[in-house]
């Protein structure tokens, strides 16, 4: 009688929730056994719901990207979707697990992964961080914007217009190689441009002794094709190269003991005598 009567109100309860008649499960072990029924109907739903929640697991990461072979091409943001359940904690780990489950072909920095060497400086999210350092944003309702630091001016690469000779790399000659002693050895450490009062008094405006000397190091390369381009976009607003005074701060503070006020120095001089480039584009 009380089976009966416990068994009536389950079905009744199933009704009225939308779940089928118990008698439709595929539970014939259980036939008889209405508390036994109710379990398996939990079971199931809990199943349900689990593997509901493993796809919300499931984030979406906008990846700025762009192909250096086709400088023509617009860059773009592509979508990845990643497990967070199969990742680490940190940006950089989904980064890692992208480039080795996905996409080979993404391609950024990264050294030491403890936020010391800052190789995997990039953009997160609007805010400028280190990817090793900076957590996964837990919600899973919106994806997490990933691009370059912001401005890249600079462009801190070698940058030509043709392939090598032998498809392999660009060489040059000791006497050019020379040429790039006391530019190549700057750690970034930045004491140059904190210790600039140009850069104190327009930080918006003036890159800093450090950006420029990377910049110079560049454009004194033998190997680069793009020393006039990189001349006028650092001179097409006055406020940038120029905003230097030569007060030297930076030299007498590197610990490297180079000298950014003597690059800086020679890219105005390289920019006074250099003609523009859309004299050099009709030649």
């Amino acid at each position: 009688m009380s089976k009966s009567w416990l068994r009536h109100g389950y079905n009744k309860v199933s009704r009225m929730v939308g779940r089928a008649d118990t008698k439709k499960k595929d539970f014939p072990v259980l036939e008889g056994h209405p508390v036994g029924q109710t379990h398996a109907e939990q079971a199931v739903e809990t199943h349900g719901t689990i593997q509901s929640n493993i796809k919300r697991l499931m984030k979406e990461f906008k990846i700025y990207r762009w192909n250096p072979d086709h400088p023509n091409n617009k860059p773009y943001l592509e979508s990845h979707f990643v497990d967070l359940s199969n990742c680490g904690p940190m940006v950089l780990d989904v980064l890692q697990n992208i480039k080795v489950e996905d996409d080979p072909s993404l391609t950024y920095r990264r050294s030491c992964r403890q936020g010391i060497c800052g190789s995997c400086a990039m953009n997160i999210d609007g805010t400028n961080t280190v990817a090793c350092l900076k957590p996964i944003d837990p919600d899973t309702s919106r994806p997490t914007f990933i691009t370059h630091l912001p401005p890249m001016l600079i462009e801190p690469w070698l940058k030509t217009r043709k392939a090598p000779e032998d498809g392999r790399e660009y060489r040059q000659s000791p006497k050019d190689r020379k040429k790039l002693d006391g530019f190549y050895e700057c750690i970034l450490c930045a004491f140059c441009t904190t210790s600039c009062p140009s850069y104190w008094w327009n930080p918006e405006e003036f890159l800093g002794p450090a950006a420029f000397f990377q910049a110079y190091r560049w454009i004194s390369d033998c190997r680069d094709d793009f020393t006039d381009e990189r001349l006028q976009a650092l001179t097409e607003d006055h406020r940038r190269l120029y905003r230097c005074r030569t007060i030297k701060n930076c030299t007498a503070t590197c610990p490297k003991s180079l000298n950014p006020a003597y690059a800086i120095h020679k890219m105005k001089s390289k920019h006074l005598l250099s003609p523009p480039v859309e004299r050099i584009e009709s030649l």
